[in-house]
């Protein structure tokens, strides 16, 4: 009879963590959601495969089966994250005044951003350099956004295929994005200060690159602070 395998105890002397058994896509989510805390908490380098096993309480080589690297499962929480910034600006209803439209649209996009301020800031300046996939994914937001706000937009119809205004949009876009990132970092305006500075932003570049567009849209102007 061969002799009886000793089991170790845990060395900080806690009892291991159950696995459970899920579904393939109740797995492939729950490890997307630790993953995405984990690397908006921590640096790329910092996060490890086998610490993300141990909390979703599997083996290091089943977490492998859904994400065979941990670059995989870094882009695949970037792409999470990424649709559900843009979702989150999907919802303004179409029947608003110009102004209101722009103002919820950012309101939206802002609430989102402060709930999830970490991974938003993990997204836009990405973690491991310049990957070409990660690029992609946080260029694909600026894409959405963009066509997003052309479609949706008062002034798309008066403005479509218009080089300066769709040159003037995608500088304001970088614009939000750049104050958004400072404004997580270091919050020196309220969240109801910066969506009326986005939008006066907005309303003065269409002032400059779009005049009879802004009148023709019969848009109230923003007073100036």
């Amino acid at each position: 009879m061969p002799p009886t395998r000793a089991v170790r105890p845990p060395r900080d002397g806690a009892r291991p963590r159950p696995r459970i058994r899920l579904e393939n896509d109740q797995r492939r989510a729950q490890l997307l959601a630790l993953a995405k805390r984990a690397f908006s908490d921590r640096a790329y380098d910092d996060v490890a495969i086998d610490d993300l096993a141990q909390t979703a309480g599997i083996s290091k080589g089943l977490l492998y089966h859904y994400f065979p690297t941990k670059r995989e499962l870094y882009i695949a929480g970037l792409r999470e994250i990424a649709d559900e910034l843009v979702e989150a600006i999907t919802r303004v209803p179409p029947d608003l005044a110009p102004v209101d439209r722009v103002r919820t649209g950012l309101e939206a996009y802002l609430d989102h951003v402060a709930r999830h301020s970490q991974a938003f800031v993990a997204l836009m300046r990405g973690g491991i350099g310049s990957d070409p996939e990660v690029a992609a994914v946080v260029e694909s937001v600026r894409t959405r956004l963009f066509t997003k706000f052309l479609t949706g937009s008062p002034f798309a119809n008066l403005l479509a295929g218009d080089a300066r205004f769709e040159t003037a949009v995608r500088g304001w876009i970088g614009f939000v994005e750049a104050a958004s990132i400072d404004w997580c970092v270091n919050p020196r305006l309220s969240r109801p200060e910066l969506c009326e500075l986005l939008t006066q932003v907005l309303y003065e570049i269409l002032r400059v690159v779009a005049p009879s567009a802004l009148a023709s849209a019969v848009v109230t102007s923003v007073p100036p602070p």
